[in-house]
């Protein structure tokens, strides 16, 4: 995945390893595609031996999917950390789903390679990871689910939602409309678009009006 400015000064030396090998195959593979790619133009893009590759992944398909896992992860974790940042602040529920909408569009504008495969994934049945992506996507609408329940049991939100439903569909509008954003409207500003997806947020959910 794309490196952020800042690296964790307790990153061990193989953590910053597999975070090479992360970034250069998600921008490999986002270029050319998963066929396409060697471990060899991998292992050159990430500035290692081949060995190395294989010392740390036991294969160009075992790489891929600890990708997605680590990808995944950093989403699921941005998307908790903004509902519990919203709840401390004394948001509602339609509050803390807006900071997820926002969190979303963050990582997704600091990974828009590693969206760009993800979603593509998504839509694919044949791979040897796909029971992990089912995970690893379970538990990133997991989160949304829950604040969703939560907001049901306090009569923020109506019991006739259908939690698992609606908590697929905003994590998949989130998701979406990015990808529109960065293919089609990249003059567009982050701001511009979190405040678009939050009125559809306020008007959905919540059935109030902007």
């Amino acid at each position: 995945m794309e490196s952020s400015s800042a690296t964790p000064g307790g990153r061990t030396r193989r953590e910053a390893t597999r975070q090479r090998l992360y970034e250069a195959a998600v921008t490999l593979i986002a270029e050319q595609g998963f066929s396409a790619t060697t471990v060899d133009e991998i292992a050159e893009r990430a500035g290692v031996a081949k060995g190395t590759v294989y010392y740390n992944f036991a294969s160009k398909s075992v790489l891929f999917e600890e990708l997605l896992r680590h990808g995944v992860g950093l989403l699921t974790a941005s998307l908790r950390e903004a509902a519990e940042r919203a709840e401390r602040e004394g948001g509602s529920r339609v509050d803390a789903l807006d900071a997820m909408v926002r969190a979303g569009l963050v990582f997704i504008d600091r990974y828009p390679a590693f969206t760009q495969l993800y979603v593509a994934e998504l839509w694919r049945t044949n791979r040897a990871w796909q029971s992990t992506l089912t995970v690893v996507r379970q538990e990133a609408v997991a989160v949304v689910e829950g604040v969703l329940r939560e907001g049901v049991a306090h009569g923020e939100f109506s019991e006739e939602i259908d939690v698992p439903l609606t908590a697929a569909a905003l994590v998949g509008m989130v998701l979406v409309a990015a990808l529109d954003w960065k293919s089609f409207q990249a003059e567009r500003s982050l701001d511009d678009v979190h405040a678009a997806l939050s009125r559809l947020l306020q008007g959905r959910v919540s059935g109030t009006r902007p």
